[in-house]
């Protein structure tokens, strides 16, 4: 098979992929997302560091490692958010897509970290940490070597890992300071308000909508860690 002819198959299946997943956003769409992208990006470099610093500064050695991977986690996703999303419609968007729906895996995962390890004198809070990490390995292997064949099923993946913390509400409650509590919370039903947009393809800026909730859900859950870090 030539060269020209293999050129010719990547382009029709990028095509083809765009015309299934919706890559067809007009410019003030796309301007409106990058902004989006940009303020977290920007924002998600500044507060890790302050994060990174305040621990190690106030938080002792178990602090340090949970709030390193968490914040790792929120810069992977951040990152290839804005790669992914702002990138030209062409073969390598559809291998940054794999990566950029693998990192919400990530997030989740990393997200739980530093507040189970609060509680981690709980071995079934460290069972349910070892559990949403296993499925985060899974979904992020399920994403790059399936991708496009389990989209749907990885919404509802994402929700109920992220809402998955509820069965260590007792020992999280007594663990976990009130506001880090109340940041919790909100992050994660903003989030699952933003999935409403996610879905709804037909609504003009849907996808940068959607990328707001995300950045609104990923500030509280951020400012929880810091407050956990800080007391």
């Amino acid at each position: 098979m030539t060269v020209f002819r293999l050129k010719q198959l990547a382009s029709s299946s990028v095509h083809a992929a765009a015309d299934v997943i919706g890559w067809n956003y007009d410019r003030a769409e796309l301007i409106a997302d990058g902004i989006i992208h940009g303020i977290g990006v920007l924002a998600g470099i500044i507060a890790a560091t302050v994060l990174v610093v305040l621990a190690a500064v106030y938080a002792d050695t178990a602090d340090i490692v949970g709030v390193s991977i968490y914040v790792a986690g929120l810069l992977t996703m951040l990152v290839l958010s804005a790669t992914y999303n702002l990138w030209p419609v062409s073969p390598a968007k559809w291998l940054l897509r794999r990566l950029d729906h693998s990192a919400i895996y990530l997030l989740i995962a990393a997200t739980y970290t530093p507040f189970i390890l609060e509680v981690r004198d709980s071995a079934f809070a460290l069972v349910l940490l070892a559990g949403v990490w296993c499925v985060a390995i899974l979904g992020i292997v399920l994403k790059l070597f399936c991708p496009g064949r389990f989209d749907r099923v990885s919404v509802g993946i994402y929700l109920v890992m992220g809402w998955s913390g509820v069965m260590l509400y007792r020992p999280v409650v007594q663990a976990l300071p009130a506001l880090a509590l109340g940041f919790i919370l909100a992050g994660g039903l903003l989030y699952s308000l933003g999935v409403i947009f996610h879905a709804w393809r037909r609504l003009r800026f849907q996808n940068a909508i959607w990328h707001g909730f995300v950045l609104a859900g990923a500030a509280c859950h951020y400012t929880a860690v810091l407050d956990l870090v800080l007391n």
